[in-house]
């Protein structure tokens, strides 16, 4: 579909849209216009993906001075299911503009090299370590693991098609659409468009021998160990003396020649382009950073400091920043600028200080003149001296931890040296360690101070100044860049303390927006103690305000932002746009059930008061019950913790519950092994498939609940038990809503119910991904049926809660889901399905500036009739 939005041709690859998709256009493109920033909630479900491609790409084509489009997603399938997405709005918009895309190459097309299968639902959400001893890049960041979206909804499948299984799941061997496209001299999308995905070496490396390794840190480490600047001396030196990697030797002889022709490039396509040509795709795919109109990578590359400048020198201002499934945006920036180290952390940071004070002596009897060279340019500050680049850019996004006078001022004497720096950083472990030490000790407990309080005692108690504290983390980047040291990955306590210190110093001053807290116990572990200090970032805009006061349009979207008005008070910032969308739908495919009681009129909630009561405990066993007796396929229950769903369960173990859950579905429960976890996954998809049907247990907040999709036969059910509220008692939380009703007026109360009532939205959203699909939404707790809870469910979710499902007892609810699943388990009526798709002569109406928006119908959960545009139906 080829039309016109206001001044804009937008090209949407496919002939019919809902009425959202064009709603939701329609909003970014009035950010886009103003120059602002858009906060909008899309149903999941309906192509938000497609939406943002088709209408950014569209902008940028009729405006060549836009910058770059920054896709930003948490794992790596999302990546590769935005750039397949990406490559048929590019190829659609490549054959209206008279181009079509010719034969892959030859090795693509004799070998069938295709995009990179997904695995059985994890992915890992690498955000490289960047080499920091490298001379020409020195951010560093961390890596984190997390449940991944197995399978992305299709936003158009034709009538009759059958869907390829989703557990283990592997995508077609060929894909015309990505890699290097031609269109005989156009390129990509007609006009030369080169889209890159960005991610760690573990996803990108082709070396043989560090394929071989077991995880991130190992790989990162190999990767230096025959990459840094001093290995390709001593190679060059003595050839044959040392391995280093044959890609990465092609690569640097090429130098500026390397580059990646235009085309669609997720991570394997990288690889095999990279094995082509014989260099590396890690180090190529950085260099062509700033060559690239579009780039998708992990939020960590936007929103963690340290990590951001390793891309920011390379991002205009005029790009446009895309945040998607960003309901936990601020948490995720909180993350970023927070530091937690323990007494076995602190351990380590010792004995890395004993390595580096060994090497610097060794060093100091065999190459002194290497130390001096170092000395004289921490004389000349940071950027001079090689650490930090001179750029404006990258001043901006590195700004929360560095501040300018680190930037641009001498390192301080006292730490200049070698063996100064490190007695210094030996004095700060130590006082570290004192402090856990009294905080563990009888006359101990919990302490909280501001970053100024603990900095005073800690200049009494070492008489350590605290402008060198600013400049520990930079100053350890360069000593072991100095020592020439591969494996950073042993330093990592070190760098955390080093880390510690740079933040204290640099946020010391003005409002405390940081605690630091010491806790004798920071394990939930029985019988174990484990003393942790905490330094906890409260502000959730110190990490995103560079970014909003920096690029023109920053754009943060989910299926699930309710309440949206929380979000620009938690970020500060002014959007322009902000808006939640309703859901279109031909049939009331989703069916909200608030059960407040069990069959014996009994209240059942999971407040800490009434959870351990045994009759709660027993109509929520005999509600699961009776519900996976009447629910055909799969069902999956969250619980608010993990510790909950293990006391629970074993409880309906006890009182045989399980035993009757098991005559009627096989049983899967999530553990915090990611392993084990993967495994039950794949056997739940199997038990569905099979016709055995299966139920999955699983925890709000959990890797389930934020990554993986139990559509059609997959989730039938979605069961809440409970609202799943933070640990109200942890010391952390009460630091950040006491900061946030202090400096936001954002009361104790609303902040919980947001957090907890967007966790829910999460958990139930899992259970629909397309028009066509159904899905029962069950939220049992009798808190639910409160106005203050409910009204915070996306608008989505709440235009199907009619007053006749809230209240329920488990009795009443199994009569609506039978009902439900009678009428929904009945064949599609075709003619319903194509009276509520919106063709291009509807979307030309819509356009028109007198034309009203309001021609058609549409049906809502009441099945009453409601003024609205004609629909479209992509399942």
């Amino acid at each position: 579909m080829r039309f016109r939005l206001d001044d804009l041709e937008v090209f949407f690859p496919y002939e019919r849209m809902y009425l959202e998709q064009y709603q939701y256009m329609r909003s970014i493109k009035q950010a886009l216009d103003a120059e602002g920033h858009a906060l909008l909630e899309m149903p999941t479900g309906t192509g938000k993906t497609v939406c943002l491609l088709s209408l950014i790409t569209s902008y940028q084509y009729a405006n060549p001075s836009a910058g770059k489009l920054v896709y930003c997603t948490r794992t790596v399938p999302e990546m590769n299911a935005v750039m397949e997405e990406l490559g048929t709005v590019l190829a659609y918009r490549a054959k209206e503009l008279g181009c079509r895309n010719d034969d892959r190459t030859a090795l693509q097309t004799e070998n069938g090299h295709g995009p990179a299968s997904t695995g059985n639902g994890f992915a890992v959400q690498d955000v490289d370590m960047e080499d920091s001893v490298r001379p020409t890049v020195t951010s560093s960041g961390t890596g984190a693991s997390t449940m991944a979206d197995e399978e992305k909804t299709a936003v158009s499948t034709k009538r009759g098609q059958k869907r390829p299984r989703m557990y283990n799941r592997r995508k077609a061997p060929s894909n015309k659409n990505l890699g290097p496209i031609s269109n005989y001299g156009h390129g990509a999308g007609g006009s030369g468009v080169l889209a890159l995905c960005l991610s760690s070496r573990r996803n990108m490396c082709i070396h043989e021998r560090v394929l071989h390794e077991s995880d991130r840190e190992a790989v990162d480490a190999a990767c230096r160990s025959m990459t840094a600047s001093w290995v390709i001396e001593k190679a060059q030196a003595s050839p044959g003396s040392i391995e280093t990697c044959q890609y990465y030797d092609k690569f640097q002889a090429a130098g500026e020649a390397t580059s990646l022709p235009s085309g669609i490039y997720d991570l394997e396509e990288l690889k095999v382009w990279g094995k082509d040509q014989g260099v590396c795709p890690y180090y190529l795919t950085r260099q062509a950073i700033n060559h690239a109109n579009i780039l998708v990578f992990n939020y960590q590359y936007m929103l963690d400091p340290k990590v951001a400048k390793m891309v920011s020198k390379e991002l205009e201002a005029e790009s446009i920043i895309v945040f998607d499934e960003a309901h936990n945006i601020d948490s995720v920036c909180i993350e970023a600028l927070s530091v937690t180290i323990n007494e076995r952390a602190l351990e380590q940071a010792t004995r890395s200080l004993g390595r580096l004070s060994s090497e610097v002596s060794r060093i100091k009897a065999t190459d002194n003149q290497r130390l001096q060279q170092e000395y004289s340019n921490l004389v000349n500050g940071l950027i001079e001296q090689g650490l930090l680049e001179q750029n404006a850019n990258d001043a901006a996004l590195a700004g929360n931890v560095l501040a300018p006078d680190v930037l641009n001022e001498a390192v301080p004497g006292n730490i200049r040296r070698a063996e100064h720096f490190i007695g210094f950083m030996k004095k700060l472990v130590e006082h570290l360690k004192i402090r856990l030490r009294n905080v563990a000790g009888p006359n101990g407990g919990v302490q909280s101070e501001t970053p100024l309080a603990f900095l005073h005692r800690l200049m009494n108690g070492t008489s350590l100044e605290a402008k060198p504290l600013r400049f520990a983390y930079s100053r350890l980047n360069s000593l072991l860049r100095t020592l020439q040291v591969s494996n950073l990955d042993d330093f990592n306590s070190l760098s955390d303390v080093a880390d510690f210190a740079t933040l204290l110093a640099t946020y010391s001053e003005g409002v405390p927006r940081f605690a630091v807290i010491l806790e004798p116990n920071g394990t939930t572990i029985p019988g174990v103690t484990d003393p942790v200090i905490q330094l906890a970032c409260l502000d959730s805009s110190l990490a995103i305000a560079p970014l909003f006061k920096r690029f023109g349009s920053v754009i943060i979207t989910s299926g699930t932002l309710s309440p949206i008005d929380l979000y620009p008070k938690l970020l500060q910032f002014e959007p322009k746009v902000s808006e939640s969308l309703n859901m279109s739908t031909f049939r009331p495919c989703i069916r909200p059930l608030v059960i407040t009681r069990g069959s014996d009129q009994m209240a059942i909630s999971t407040k800490f008061d009434d959870r351990g009561d045994m009759g709660v405990v027993r109509n929520y066993g005999a509600m699961l019950v009776e519900l996976c007796a009447c629910i055909p396929d799969g069902v999956v229950a969250f619980f608010t913790s993990y510790s909950y769903m293990e006391s629970i369960i074993s409880e309906w173990d006890a009182m045989g519950i399980l035993r009757q859950l098991t005559k009627h579905k096989l049983v899967f429960i999530e553990t915090k092994d990611v392993v084990e976890t993967t495994l039950a996954l794949d056997n739940f998809r199997r038990a569905c498939d099979s016709g055995r049907g299966a139920v999955f247990l699983s925890v709000a907040r959990g890797k389930v609940s934020e990554g993986i999709n139990f559509d059609r036969h997959y989730g039938r059910a979605v069961i809440m038990f409970g609202v799943p509220f933070q640990y109200t008692l942890s010391h952390i939380l009460r630091a950040r809503l006491e900061y946030l009703q202090t400096h936001y007026q954002i009361r104790e109360q609303d902040f919980l119910n947001f957090d907890a009532l967007r966790q829910t939205s999460q958990c139930v959203g899992r259970v629909i991904r397309s028009k066509t699909d159904y899905g029962l939404m069950i939220l049992a707790d009798s808190r639910y049926n409160r106005s203050d809870k409910r009204s915070k469910l996306p608008k989505w979710i709440l235009q199907f809660l009619s007053e006749a499902y809230l209240n329920l007892s488990t009795d009443t609810a199994i009569q609506h889901v039978r009902q439900f699943l009678r009428v929904m388990g009945q064949p599609i009526d075709q003619e319903a399905l194509q009276s509520v798709l919106l063709p291009l002569e509807d979307i030309e109406k819509l356009t028109s500036p007198h034309a009203p928006e309001e021609n058609s119908t549409m049906l809502t959960e009441s099945n009453t009739v409601v003024s609205g545009s004609r629909l479209s139906v992509q399942s």
